[in-house]
């Protein structure tokens, strides 16, 4: 018995390291069976450089029909775990058909790698980027080894950013002008705005301002929304009076936020709403909500 569940343990270890792993940026990366590991940071258009080594356990040899690695960028919708769409697939061959008795390592380099989106994991997707190694076999299972990576893109600074300007109210009850001094936010940015208080005629108990990331996945009958809050910042406690002007200052980078994606790969979509709500004494709810653009900026040493 033992002797035939001895035939089903893979033959030897494969480790996949990066070039410049020592040196490369780390970030951490939260696997699928919740556990957080640190892997490196790459961003679009870099060389993806390393060494592949399989090592036979003792006394076992590899016989193999060729060894080869991947890099691939996958879409995972989680309504169809399971099924990745590539959308990144590049292959080298590392080994030609044969046996393996000890030790050996492979060089692999994949140069200026076009890596159009973000690593994201979100509420119902992920899009990651992965190394795979695969040792094809007969008669038994290929051996699989996976490394991931993680990367982020980097935006300049946009030529034009218009304020955001806007009047909410109820006919005779509620009128206020609301002033965002921009549309576009890198992710350690500042929201900074004021609201005026033109008329007021209902008893408002307290205001706020909320971040909402809005996810949405899938297209046509199959599309999925999820809508997060953030975060809530309370901008004022008690009655306004007509004239008035509430100051507006909300910092963003303690929040855990994501560049706006738009049709990612026509799969899916994030995108960011500053949602201003107001209370009145009787607890109903007044808001209004306004998309911004959120973006990431290359952060200086």
């Amino acid at each position: 018995m033992n002797y035939i569940v001895g035939a089903f343990k893979p033959p030897c270890n494969i480790t996949i390291t990066f070039a410049d792993g020592r040196t490369r940026k780390q970030v951490p990366f939260k696997k699928e069976n919740g556990q957080t590991v640190m892997v490196p940071l790459f961003q679009s258009q870099e060389n993806i450089v390393g060494e592949v080594s399989i090592e036979p356990f003792h006394g076992k040899k590899v016989e193999h029909n060729g060894v080869k690695i991947e890099l691939l960028g996958q879409i995972e919708m989680y309504f169809d775990r399971g099924n990745f769409y590539d959308f990144t697939s590049l292959v080298r061959e590392l080994e030609v058909p044969g046996d393996i008795y000890e030790k050996k390592s492979y060089p692999f380099e994949f140069s200026t790698v076009e890596m159009p989106y973000e690593s994201y994991t979100g509420v119902n997707v992920r899009l990651r980027y992965v190394l795979k190694v695969t040792i094809s076999r007969n008669y038994v299972s290929n051996m699989v080894e996976y490394q991931d990576f993680m990367v982020r893109n980097y935006t300049p600074l946009p030529s034009i950013n218009n304020s955001i300007k806007m009047e909410v109210g109820i006919e005779d009850c509620l009128h206020i002008e609301f002033e965002y001094s921009k549309s576009k936010y890198h992710l350690k940015d500042v929201i900074i705005g004021k609201i005026y208080f033109l008329l007021v005629r209902i008893k408002i108990k307290n205001m706020e301002l909320e971040i909402r990331r809005r996810e949405s996945t899938g297209s046509g009958p199959n599309t999925y929304v999820e809508t997060e809050t953030l975060a809530k910042f309370e901008l004022m406690d008690g009655a306004p009076v007509r004239g008035e002007s509430i100051p507006i200052r909300l910092f963003l980078s303690p929040y855990e936020l994501t560049p706006t994606y738009r049709n990612t790969n026509n799969k899916f979509s994030v995108k960011y709403y500053l949602n201003l709500v107001l209370v009145d004494e009787e607890d109903r709810r007044y808001f209004k909500q306004q998309e911004i653009t959120v973006y990431r900026l290359q952060e200086t040493a």
